[in-house]
């Protein structure tokens, strides 16, 4: 149903971009049946050439599906620009200005107009795909009130919504495991959507070879999202794990004797196993909270569940704050946090804006990031040796 309405929206949109740009073609009528053709390529590219890469990896699927991604950005920023030429061309009935402002060559001043929503539309996407390729670092600095049975700061590189896959290439991965690398972490940790739904596209090009290098002492752990789920689950699952990343699954795993890391499943995960996720509460049955706990859940939804448990940081991504303004104004509504930090009672949130994209290669509505995070521990050894004296 979810693709039913997003291909009918898409080509609701796309036929009426196409009709304003034919009556904008006017002035050259040898030019319109190559837009229409165009047109009809670009609406379909990406359903097809998502289709075709199952079966065939090559130039020509690659091709049609980097088109349709980009046509989707395309498709927004046009269609804004040509509603608002359309409801000034509302206020122009009732008072006429347009024609007089075109002078005697009307046809011409449409091809003008039409031409530069193209440029802008242009411009827009290709700051938008520059800033997608730059991913930012944020600094994240947080003290917890537990002790770490003597670790007393913990360097954390975390990152969400990588979306490996056609569009997140050999080029980009490497660059995301650069950039982790230099961070030089004590543990590697990532809130899900670390592949981009179908893994034959990471497979062929390899881009596990990649992930072998990320390096951490305390080991590199991972939750799913929803894109794991909706690539088949268990094939992109087994792949990460092939490839040196522990997928905690509704499960923790308790790290140096001093914190506990607890992966959530995602939320789809309801869609695709008999068995439901496990709630806050079945997930804290067997963890000791007088130690630090982090938690990876990637859809950062009711978030009052998790407060007063004894989770002191959870780690979560999927919102991409929107990727493409104005779609932030939306995960806003939607999220009671859809980018950055908050504090609820004990627990600490981090919701990531992601380092990949999903669908178009673009960012025009915040930066791509890692996040840097350093939790400080309370050193419980003068307490100790205060008991200590007092028991002798």
């Amino acid at each position: 149903m979810f693709f039913v309405i997003v291909l009918t929206v898409q080509i609701l949109v796309n036929f009426y971009l196409t009709w304003r740009g034919y009556q904008a073609l006017e002035a050259y009528p040898k030019v319109r049946p190559w837009f229409i053709a165009f047109m009809v390529l670009a609406t379909f590219s990406y359903i097809i050439g998502r289709t075709l890469e199952k079966s065939m990896y090559n130039p020509l699927t690659v091709s049609l599906h980097w088109l349709g991604a980009f046509w989707f950005a395309v498709m927004l920023y046009a269609t804004l620009q040509v509603l608002l030429i359309d409801i000034v061309r509302l206020i122009d009935l009732a008072i006429p200005f347009i024609r007089k402002m075109a002078g005697a060559d009307y046809t011409r001043f449409k091809f003008i107009v039409g031409a530069s929503v193209a440029s802008v539309t242009f411009l827009i996407i290709l700051a938008g795909h520059i800033n997608a390729w730059h991913p930012r670092t944020a600094k994240l600095d947080i003290e917890i009130p537990k002790s770490a049975n003597g670790l007393k700061e913990l360097r954390i590189a975390a990152v969400s919504d990588v979306h490996m896959g056609t569009i997140i290439g050999p080029r980009k991965t490497g660059k995301l495991v650069n950039k982790l690398n230099a961070l030089n972490p004590d543990i590697i940790l990532m809130a899900g959507d670390v592949l981009d739904e179908d893994v034959g596209p990471v497979i062929r090009q390899n881009l596990g070879d990649s992930l072998r290098k990320l390096k951490a002492p305390m080991g590199i752990y991972a939750s799913t999202g929803n894109h794991e789920y909706i690539g088949g689950g268990e094939p992109s699952i087994n792949y990460l794990e092939e490839h040196g990343i522990k997928v905690l699954r509704d499960s923790s795993v308790l790290i140096g004797n001093a914190f506990y890391v607890i992966g959530r499943e995602d939320l789809h995960a309801n869609f695709s196993k008999d068995q439901k996720r496990k709630g806050v509460e079945d997930l804290l049955q067997n963890i000791d909270t007088n130690l630090p706990v982090i938690m990876l859940d990637h859809q950062p939804y009711h978030l009052d569940s998790v407060t007063g448990k004894g989770i002191d940081l959870q780690i979560s991504g999927h919102t991409h704050h929107g990727q493409l303004w104005p779609f932030g104004y939306i995960t806003n509504k939607i999220y009671e946090v859809s980018r950055g930090y908050k504090q609820k009672g004990d627990t600490h949130f981090w919701v990531s804006t992601g380092f990949g994209t999903w669908g178009p290669p673009v960012r025009t509505g915040n930066r791509p990031e890692v996040i840097l995070i350093n939790l400080k521990f309370q050193d419980n050894t003068n307490s100790r040796k205060d008991s200590s004296r007092s028991g002798n």
